[in-house]
């Protein structure tokens, strides 16, 4: 008798749930929803649960076809589209050397934190993932071969990402010595298949709740509520990776440079609440160049730091995909030497330029790196279920971070405070 009056008021809390979600209108509240109604009933009805993961793996086929063509265009874009870095000088090199030296330092904090939590150890979903084999080049040249295509198609074809992105690299690079009338056009077709991939995400995400509850439910029918003890570490393993990364890296970084971390902290306050609270890092863009700008940084720096700072410098993003991509790897009971996990740092810290903009992004470049070193991709949408409170720590964190780029570069130029 107990048992099915429980089993009652678990559903009737699924249900005012989504009455909850049904009044915020917005897709996050549903992935929640989703997430929760997914559990209940792997747990309630296990051998019909296990039946849902095809719903799942439509969700991964459309994600996949996402990834090549916008991870292509939105690197050329980003490339071919600077093609007047000549002209901005010292500050472009400065900044891009400040982005890279940062994210890697984020990618780094992110390994160690999940390879000391563990987060993913024992969860077991190697079941799930019909990808082939593990790649066999173990000797450096056979890697360092296996970074460049052979042929575009292929690459496409077989999901080799770290592929497509050099294609992507030496082809904007090509395309921004070409004149500009040459170049133009090839430029504004890929400006339109980025800004098309984007929508397609964008329609694509509308599914996302459907595919969680569907992963949810196949992972807690065929493993049982476990599973949510590992999702908690995850998520305590990201938070406080950040932290780290705050403490250890920006602090350090502006006691280096000289900041005035007091008032860069007031300044930055009011960008980072708006990046928490919509998890949209461009939503705080316009309130970030202003307030750096009331700080001292001089408006041609601001112009040019932040904006970029959106493609090259996602520290929360990479630490992020760093935390999760291993955490996969250790869910599927996948032993990754150090030599493998660099390698796969360094695809994550190459993907992951460009894609800001649109909701999931990091999504997006999580799959494709999955699909490229062969890791179940259960795994993947189990993560999906908590990114909504993932995604606010580590927008904050991009935010944050790109803030404190514009006034580094500023110091380093000796800019700052001058008025223009």
């Amino acid at each position: 008798m107990l048992r099915p009056m429980a089993k009652g008021a678990r559903w009737m809390v699924v249900l005012l749930l989504a009455g909850f979600a049904w009044r915020r209108k917005s897709l996050t509240p549903w992935i929640f929803v989703a997430m929760v109604a997914g559990a209940e009933l792997g747990f309630d009805a296990p051998h019909v649960a296990v039946q849902l993961k095809v719903l799942s793996d439509i969700f991964l086929r459309l994600i996949q076809a996402i990834v090549a063509p916008l991870i292509l265009a939105t690197l050329i874009v980003g490339i071919a589209g600077h093609g007047d870095l000549k002209g901005v000088g010292r500050i472009a090199l400065k900044a891009l050397v400040y982005f890279e030296v940062v994210t890697t330092l984020a990618l780094v904090v992110g390994l160690v934190a999940i390879n000391l939590s563990k987060a993913g150890v024992g969860l077991a979903m190697t079941a799930a993932a019909p990808m082939g084999a593990a790649p066999v080049a173990t000797r450096w040249d056979e890697v360092l071969l296996h970074v460049f295509p052979e042929n575009l198609a292929k690459s496409i074809a077989e999901g080799q990402v770290l592929q497509v992105v050099v294609f992507a690299l030496l082809f904007g690079i090509a395309l921004a010595t070409v004149s500009e009338a040459k170049r133009a056009p090839v430029l504004r077709l890929c400006e339109s298949l980025s800004a098309v991939m984007f929508r397609f995400t964008n329609v694509v995400m509308y599914f996302a709740p459907v595919a969680v509850g569907a992963a949810m439910a196949y992972t807690v029918g065929n493993m049982g509520l476990g599973v949510l003890v590992h999702l908690a570490k995850l998520l305590a393993t990201l938070y406080g990776a950040l932290v780290v990364f705050g403490v250890c890296v920006l602090l350090p970084v502006a006691v280096l440079f000289r900041i005035p971390v007091r008032r860069f902290l007031r300044a930055v306050a009011e960008p980072a609440t708006i990046a928490f609270a919509t998890s949209n890092s461009t939503a705080a863009l316009p309130s970030a160049m202003e307030r750096m700008e009331m700080l001292g940084v001089p408006r041609r720096i601001v112009a040019f730091v932040i904006p970029a700072g959106y493609s090259f410098n996602l520290d929360g993003s990479t630490l992020y995909l760093a935390v999760a991509s291993i955490f996969v790897a250790q869910a599927a009971g996948m032993h990754l030497t150090v030599a493998q996990q660099v390698v796969m740092m360094l695809t994550l810290m190459l993907t992951s330029k460009g894609v800001a903009g649109v909701p999931r992004a990091m999504l997006v470049v999580l799959l494709a790196t999955a699909s490229s070193f062969h890791l179940p991709m259960e795994p993947v949408f189990v993560i999906l279920g908590i990114d909504a409170l993932m995604d606010m720590a580590r927008t904050t964190v991009n935010v944050v971070g790109n803030c404190m780029a514009s006034v580094v570069v500023a110091k380093w130029e000796g800019e700052f405070g001058k008025q223009e």
